[in-house]
């Protein structure tokens, strides 16, 4: 596939990009920046500025592609990642402003030039959680995608509104457009680095519902939307399968979540971020763990 990834110099993007291309997809890194990622094409881009999307996205990619002499080529999808990825980065206004007026320049465009495939990244915070002030538990166990999504800061709001966003523009023209509410993105190393204080200290992890993600599975998860069609408008939680401490599911409950009502049985290690439906719409099948690297 030819692929238009926006964000790719980012921390998930990079790692979703190095996957895509091992594929053998075809990706162009649309972003301010440029990254070290060996095989993608990379355009500089200022999402917010309707007109860069449009030229962007009906562009040749590199110089090969003007060989055939057949014109620009379709993309055959989009993935949006790009994003103030977190609050306390920019003043909040700026942080919604940047977020919504990109995913809608980002869905006008893709929808209008006919592409028919569209991937973006939500978010964990949507479920009013992660950048709360206080403590704010869920209103259930484990998190599926039909907990309410309710947040209280800019970043999270943004991505709420980045959904209502997508599912207006896949009504009105009956595409696929596949939210992904991403976890916790972890690169390889920083199961080393980090992991060894959520052992200590599993409190570290409640704002992230003791989840987390691989930024390699997240990769995957993007492919597995790209090869699925005909769903529509659907939204996923993007999370490995088990839980991002030493505790076990039962542990954590005593400890965190008294009181929280249980929707249904648990595994013993298994994720609060649920991500069954992933796994059964789409194919999703996680294959990294911070347990291949530390003892618990």
């Amino acid at each position: 596939m030819r692929i238009f990834f926006t964000g790719g110099s980012g921390k998930a993007g990079r790692h979703a990009i190095a996957y895509l291309l091992a594929q053998g997809h075809r990706v162009t890194n649309a972003d301010l920046v440029a990254a070290d990622l060996p095989g993608a094409d990379f355009l500089q881009v200022d999402l917010t500025d309707a007109g860069q999307v449009f030229n962007a996205l009906s562009a040749y990619a590199d110089f090969d592609e003007l060989e055939p002499g057949t014109g620009v080529p379709r993309y055959d999808a989009v993935v949006h990642f790009a994003a103030v990825p977190r609050i306390m980065l920019r003043p909040d206004n700026e942080t919604f402003r940047i977020n919504t007026q990109s995913t809608y320049n980002v869905l006008d465009a893709a929808t209008k030039l006919g592409i028919r495939k569209v991937v973006f990244a939500s978010s964990e915070t949507t479920y009013g959680i992660c950048f709360a002030d206080g403590e704010m538990k869920p209103d259930y166990i484990p998190v599926d995608e039909e907990h309410p999504t309710i947040p209280q800061d800019s970043y999270a709001m943004s991505k709420v509104v980045n959904e209502v966003t997508a599912r207006s523009f896949q009504a009105r023209t009956g595409i696929d457009i596949y939210g992904l509410r991403i976890n916790n993105v972890i690169e390889p190393h920083e199961y080393a680095v980090n992991f060894p204080a959520f052992m200590d200290n599993p409190a570290l992890r409640r704002r992230n519902i003791f989840a987390y993600i691989d930024a390699r599975d997240l990769g995957h998860m993007v492919e597995s939307c790209l090869q699925t069609d005909g769903l529509g408008y659907e939204v996923f939680n993007v999370a490995n399968d088990d839980l991002s401490v030493g505790l076990s599911t039962r542990e954590v409950i005593d400890r965190f979540y008294q009181g929280v009502p249980q929707k249904r049985a648990m595994g013993e290690n298994e994720t609060f971020y649920a991500n069954n439906k992933a796994r059964e719409m789409v194919g999703f099948r996680p294959q990294h763990s911070w347990r291949d690297v530390l003892s618990p």
